[in-house]
């Protein structure tokens, strides 16, 4: 069976980052018995100067998108392609836009426990943020998520007051930059070939496939 190995950059307060992570999940599940798939979550800030409290979100938002009717359409049509994917996104919900560097930092912890524990850990955030209105910024909810995974709370909360990683987890972030990651999220298959957005999980599936044929000797 071929292998591949699923880099995906993205940002745990995106929310095309979480319908294409459940789409990624889909076409990994269509793919069984034919390629084995390893993913690993790569960081990325889309709004890495925010303060450490975080900022309002509703206010934020509107700044960046022209407004409060520009932000209720995008709602929209989000909610319509989530439901659609098993996603129940509730934006009204979401009071706090925060600084997702600590986030990050759980993720890149719980990668080191095994991709099934990074995969829980990045799915236990994408739905606090964006189904139960949980401030990511907040270190308290962070290790309570930690704890919800099956990561050791304790743990977690003297590595995030120790700093640990903080650098580490920045310098990734610049390194995907300067690779030309402009947006998330970003899929790179086999550190050769990317495929960005939250593509359709036909289209995911489809490209997954072929890359898998190309590998494969003649």
């Amino acid at each position: 069976m071929q292998h591949l190995s699923i880099d995906v950059v993205s940002d745990v307060v995106c929310p095309w980052c979480y319908l294409g992570k459940v789409r990624l999940d889909q076409a990994i599940s269509a793919l069984a018995g034919e390629v084995l798939l390893t993913v690993n979550w790569r960081p990325y800030q889309l709004n890495p100067d925010l303060p450490a409290e975080g900022v309002d979100h509703k206010s934020h938002l509107a700044a960046k998108l022209g407004g409060a009717e520009a932000v209720d359409q995008a709602h929209a049509r989000l909610t319509d392609l989530g439901r659609a994917d098993g996603i129940d996104f509730d934006f009204d919900a979401v009071r706090i836009s925060p600084n997702t560097l600590d986030a990050h930092r759980l993720v890149r912890w719980a990668g080191t426990e095994g991709a099934a524990m990074q995969d829980a850990v990045v799915t236990a955030l994408f739905k606090a943020n964006f189904e139960q209105g949980r401030n990511l910024g907040d270190r308290g909810e962070l290790v309570a998520i930690a704890e919800e995974a099956g990561m050791q709370g304790p743990v977690i909360r003297s590595l995030l007051d120790s700093g640990a990683d903080r650098e580490a987890v920045m310098e990734e972030i610049e390194l995907a930059r300067e690779m030309g990651v402009s947006g998330v999220p970003c899929f790179i298959i086999d550190n050769q070939y990317a495929v960005m957005g939250a593509q359709t999980v036909e289209a995911m599936t489809a490209a997954l496939r072929d890359i898998a044929q190309m590998k494969r000797p003649n």
